[in-house]
This record gives structure tokens, sequence and C-alpha cells, in this order.
């Protein structure tokens, strides 16, 4: 049982990316998985229309998504959405009859049940601007991709303004970011935890 946290700004110099070592380091028992560290083909060329094979590094984080009992997704807010570099990689690794399948009612049923979530996003907007232009980038995140996938239980923490922050301010952030890799591991029984985390890239700081 344990944790994958996915990093998925392509910056590793990032706040993002500051975020999700804080995180799994305070958790104990995490991988994180810096999507921009994978070789791989984010354009899903041909849609659902042909299989497209998986590349070696996507196989890998497929094998590391089935084996989590709680992702993590660390990402900004672009656009309203996430970076084109993420979205990439859920079109490419989060496969019908993988992640998810179609019933015979014609209503999606996912796959990837009996797991927890959270999702981390940062944003240069003031706290009031997300609510009112509806949260476009946590709602996808959390209700149209991993509760789509049926990871029912997905919690979600915002940072920002980044835009002007002082180091202070950021610090303060990922001091944040640590506590809630603490709190999310001490909800797990204590025998499912690991003495360390580990991460397939460099933990750098924002």
């Amino acid at each position: 049982m344990s944790t994958l946290v996915i990093d998925g700004h392509p910056n590793p110099d990032s706040l993002c990316a500051a975020l999700a070592s804080a995180y799994a380091d305070a958790h104990g028992d995490a991988t994180v998985l810096a999507v921009r560290d994978l070789a791989f083909d984010p354009n899903l060329r041909l849609g659902y229309t042909h299989r497209q094979e998986l590349e070696p590094d996507l196989e890998l984080a497929w094998q590391q998504i089935l084996a989590a009992d709680h992702l993590v997704v660390v990402a900004p807010v672009w656009w309203g959405s996430v970076p084109a570099l993420l979205k990439g990689f859920f079109d490419r690794v989060l496969l019908p009859r993988r992640a998810y399948r179609t019933k015979d009612n014609g209503l999606p049923e996912g796959l990837l049940t009996g797991r927890s979530g959270r999702v981390i996003v940062t944003t240069d907007s003031p706290w009031w601007y997300l609510p009112l232009v509806g949260d476009t980038t946590v709602k996808q995140l959390r209700t149209t991709t991993l509760r789509f996938c049926g990871i029912r239980s997905v919690a979600a923490s915002r940072f920002g303004p980044v835009k002007g922050s002082s180091d202070a301010r950021r610090q303060a952030w990922i001091a944040k970011a640590a506590r809630l890799g603490s709190a999310d591991a001490s909800r797990r029984p204590a025998s499912d935890l690991g003495s360390s985390a580990a991460s397939l890239s460099a933990r750098p700081r924002a």
C-alpha cells in the first residue's frame, strides 16, 4: 500500500515541484512521479479509434497507479485547466477498459476503485476568483478525471496567488503541503506506512 504523487508541472524548479516533494517527504510512504521526466508522446494521435502502444515510461507509470492506494495530483492552473503535458499524460495512460469502462447502459464505470485522492493546485488568481469562474481545474482533476476513474474520496487544496508572492509566503505553502502529507498518512493504518519517501526525480525547491 502506497501513495503516488503526480507532479504535473513542466518546470522542475516550480512551486508545484516543491509542494509535491514536501508532501511526499512528510507522508513517509510516497513516490513522486514527475511527468516532465517521462519519455512519451503526449499526443493521442488517433483518439480512441486505434490502440497507441504505451512507451515504457508510461507502462511503468500505469503500474505505479495500480499499486497506489492514494493518488495525489499537483498542478498549476493554466487557462482554467492543467498544462498540456499533464493532460497528455492522462490522455495516454487513463485508457478505456483500463481506468474505466462503458457499461451496457452506456454509462461510464471507473475501474480504479478503492483508492482515495488529493488535488493540489497553484494559481496566480486571488482566492475569490476560482469560485467565481467555477474552479474549473479542480473540477477537471477531481471530478472528471479521478472520480470518473472510480476514485471517490478526493480532497482539494489551493495555493495562491503565486505571482508576486514572497519567499516567506512560498515557504509557508510548502510547509502546509508537508502538513497535508503528514495528515493524510496518519489517516492510514500504521502497518501500511513505510519509513521513507522515494522519488523518480530530484527534489527541487521553489
